[in-house]
């Protein structure tokens, strides 16, 4: 690659970093172009070089946004070797998660944008959206596997079902606690949703 070449990927890519830092925090509806490009250093006249418009930045920056959370809390689950979920279920329901959604899971602040899309405009985030969501479930589902006990790992559609309920519980606690005004409330939110989930993930009767 040219020295360039070089420079443009260079530029690309940081344009795309700070385009998905900005829509964790702001969301789809408040990455502004003009904004972006001013941080990265560069013109305004020089977004065209890289991206065909607005909506395919927006498009780009959410996966970006939405790859970057899944691989963080995949990696905070992975710290922890005797308790994967418990690593996860900490990472995600912290304090420090809910108070710095620039470096957050991009799930909780895409949501709503995800739902409206084709409905309201041209950015494309529900097949983003979707494969986050997979991954997500597909890393919980996962976690039961790597338990020293086997003998008591869940059946493959139980902890699909479990995962499903976790990523649900994991994504509105943070939305919640995010939202709400009184610290104590979203502290409490936290707190309940993590200590509940790790509840349900203690032995559970054997079936019939």
């Amino acid at each position: 690659m040219g020295h360039s070449q070089a420079e443009k990927a260079a530029s690309r890519e940081r344009v795309l970093r700070i385009a998905a830092r900005k829509v964790r925090t702001d969301g789809v509806g408040g990455l502004g172009v003009a904004d972006v490009m001013k941080e990265a250093g560069l013109t305004h006249g020089g977004f065209y070089k890289h991206f065909a418009s607005r909506d395919d930045l927006v498009t780009q920056a959410a996966a970006a946004a939405l790859t970057e959370g899944s691989a963080k809390m995949e990696r905070a689950a992975r710290k922890n070797e005797r308790d994967a979920r418990g690593g996860l279920l900490d990472a995600y329901l912290s304090g420090q998660h809910r108070d710095t959604p620039a470096t957050g899971c991009a799930l909780v602040p895409l949501g709503a944008a995800a739902g409206r899309d084709g409905t309201d405009g041209d950015v494309h985030l529900k097949d983003a959206y979707e494969r986050q969501v997979r991954a997500y479930l597909d890393l919980i589902a996962g976690l039961d596997e790597d338990a020293e006990d086997a003998e008591n790992a869940e059946d493959p559609e139980e902890a699909r079902a479990e995962a499903v309920l976790t990523l649900s519980a994991l994504v509105g606690a943070v939305l919640m606690s995010r939202a709400v005004a009184d610290r104590d409330l979203s502290d409490e939110i936290l707190e309940t949703v993590n200590r509940r989930l790790r509840h349900r993930a203690g032995p559970r009767p054997a079936q019939a």
